[in-house]
């Protein structure tokens, strides 16, 4: 269960938020995501503190990375953050843009031949380019698509963030006793959940992530078991255009025990994300253990 935080800080990190991603709303498509981006960089990103965890993270995972490096990452990884807020605000614009746009690698058959069969489906990611985009263009392609979500931190932001969530195409489910009921049922039903997996769990296994000790939920492996579903990794990359993204389907992870499996999702997303540094979402805690937050 996420904590939420309340407090002047997170107000205000939510009013500067606000401010930027409505304001745009009132320029053409292509032009709001380069403007929020910017500001998210220049502006909010400092104003929150994001760089310095940025910055924490990348001398975790990254230790021999240059510093100039880590500052065009620093500034690179914020900008992509708002460019998917950005996004996400734009709702319809946003789902429409998408139209047309196809999903390639080794899993698309795997994926279509369990929808074809009506076999439930799990599909994995993390907060990795746009994680919306690749739900927009499953449920564009006819897939019946659900999606876990974890409730933001920060309480006046998730107020905005809960309502796009849940009133984007498709169904979402929150993290809740509530929301997992229905998604157990949604995915009995031979729907596909589309879910984020790259998140510190502190009661999850301790698995390798960047070569270090990352705890890792095992819920889902678990799930993707006991329903006999496909587990297939989806990732949304964005091109260098930063407006249009490559959906790319891994080929599915073998159902073995849900700690093997979920190491192999590890791999698969770090090698995802050495090969797009700034498309990932450095700002999460990844790497905190538990033993960490003892003083």
């Amino acid at each position: 269960m996420v904590q939420e935080k309340r407090g002047v800080v997170p107000y205000l990190t939510h009013v500067a938020l606000a401010g930027v991603l409505n304001l745009p709303r009132l320029l053409p498509y292509r032009w709001r995501l380069p403007v929020v981006g910017w500001f998210a960089s220049r502006v909010v990103g400092p104003i929150a503190g994001y760089d310095k965890r940025i910055r924490r993270n990348l001398a975790l995972a990254c230790p021999d990375l240059p510093e100039q490096d880590v500052t065009k990452l620093v500034r690179d990884v914020l900008t992509n953050t708002g460019r998917f807020l950005a996004e996400m605000w734009s709702g319809n614009a946003f789902y429409k843009h998408l139209e047309g746009t196809k999903m390639s690698g080794p899993g698309v058959a795997a994926l279509q031949a369990a929808k074809d069969a009506g076999r439930p489906i799990i599909a994995i990611s993390g907060h990795f380019g746009n994680y919306d985009a690749a739900r927009a263009v499953l449920i564009q392609a006819g897939y019946n698509t659900g999606a876990l979500y974890r409730p933001m931190s920060n309480a006046y932001f998730n107020e905005s963030y809960k309502a796009r969530m849940e009133g984007f195409e498709g169904k979402a489910f929150e993290q809740s006793r509530r929301g997992m009921a229905s998604m157990v049922k949604h995915l009995r039903q031979g729907g596909l959940l589309a879910i984020l997996l790259d998140q510190r769990e502190d009661q999850g296994a301790r698995l390798s992530f960047f070569g270090r000790p990352a705890m890792t939920t095992l819920a889902v492996a678990e799930m993707a078991l006991k329903y006999d579903t496909l587990f297939v990794p989806v990732f949304a990359v964005r091109d260098p255009n930063g407006v249009d993204f490559q959906i790319l389907v891994d080929n599915p992870i073998e159902h073995s025990d849900a700690e093997t499996m979920m190491q192999d999702f590890n791999d698969r997303f770090e090698a995802r994300v050495r090969e797009h540094m700034d498309q990932w979402l450095w700002i999460h805690n990844r790497w905190q253990l538990p033993e960490d937050t003892k003083a």
